[in-house]
């Protein structure tokens, strides 16, 4: 490969890591929230189906794929409060919950959606890194940044910021730790956890907003490609700290680009084998937490897993 093509799979792997790693970013930041509170949500792949299916559907019938990013975190959010409120019942399995609502989020995106295949709705802007810094018009594109991308890197620093220095980010953290502990600071541990699943579904349903409007922009029923439960690795990759949780979502990110972008250069022989990088990636960070004692020292007390 010549220096040229090299550089141009550079410059398309980083500015491809950008794109696909904003949902990656979104549901990883809203599953974090949650498993900080002591509880998993497997069912953010349906949050993310569903929410693309509301942003693209509002922004349809709108005109506006703003008010289809807020649709997309209001259904979101909708459904982790349905997660919550389920899983605050006695003897209620929160895994198993989070499967059902997965089963659940898809089945309405797909049957509510299917009016949706066809038309075109208006799509996200974007900010056009790549005409500021001058280069080649073939590489403009690639380098065009999302505004939710940028939103997203916003939230996580300020998450990160939160979780060490104010009295919500002590109660998140202190709820997940230990629950009894939580009870005797008089915490309302049920609360606590309801009110961070739905914040986690409202991040995850952006995420799916992106995937619609944005990249790839359009809406179809095999859209997410699994993304949602990907995050849920991400998350102990990340160790459940949310500004490396953006390191591993464009980690994830540069993984899902490297297929196109060797095909932008003519290398088309395994082409599939790239594409599918994520999930081998997705495979080998499972199997490395597993054993991992730097994960399980990370880990939330309260969460299933630890049990």
């Amino acid at each position: 490969m010549s220096e040229a093509a090299l550089a141009t799979v550079l410059i398309a792997m980083i500015g491809g890591a950008i794109r696909v790693s904003t949902p990656f970013m979104f549901v990883a930041l809203g599953e974090t929230i949650t498993e900080k509170s002591g509880r998993i949500n497997l069912g953010l792949e349906g949050t993310l189906v569903l929410g693309a299916m509301v942003a693209y559907m509002t922004s349809y019938r709108t005109g506006s794929p703003w008010v289809g990013v807020l649709g997309a975190g209001g259904v979101g959010m909708l459904l982790g409060a349905m997660h919550g409120f389920i899983c605050k019942l006695p003897r209620v399995n929160d895994v198993a919950i989070g499967i059902a609502m997965m089963s659940f989020g898809v089945g309405l995106a797909f049957f509510f959606g299917k009016p949706y295949i066809q038309p075109t709705a208006p799509r996200l802007p974007s900010v056009p890194i790549g005409e500021w810094l001058g280069v080649s018009p073939a590489l403009r594109q690639a380098l065009d940044v999302n505004p939710l991308f940028l939103v997203g890197l916003a939230v996580a620093t300020f998450l990160a910021w939160g979780l060490r220095n104010t009295r919500w980010g002590l109660i998140l953290r202190t709820t997940g730790d230990s629950a009894p502990a939580a009870r005797a600071m008089g915490i309302s541990v049920d609360l606590v956890r309801f009110l961070a699943t739905a914040a986690g579904g409202f991040l995850a349903g952006i995420a799916g907003a992106f995937l619609s409007l944005y990249y790839p922009g359009s809406w179809n029923e095999g859209l997410s490609s699994g993304q949602g439960l990907m995050a849920v690795a991400l998350v102990i990759f990340a160790r459940w700290d949310p500004l490396k949780c953006v390191l591993a979502a464009l980690l994830f990110g540069a993984a899902g680009a490297l297929g196109p972008s060797l095909q932008s250069v003519g290398i088309t022989q395994g082409y599939y084998f790239f594409n599918a990088a994520p999930y081998i990636l997705t495979l080998l960070i499972m199997i490395a937490s597993a054993g991992s004692k730097r994960a399980m020292r990370a880990v939330p007390g309260e969460l299933s897993m630890t049990r």
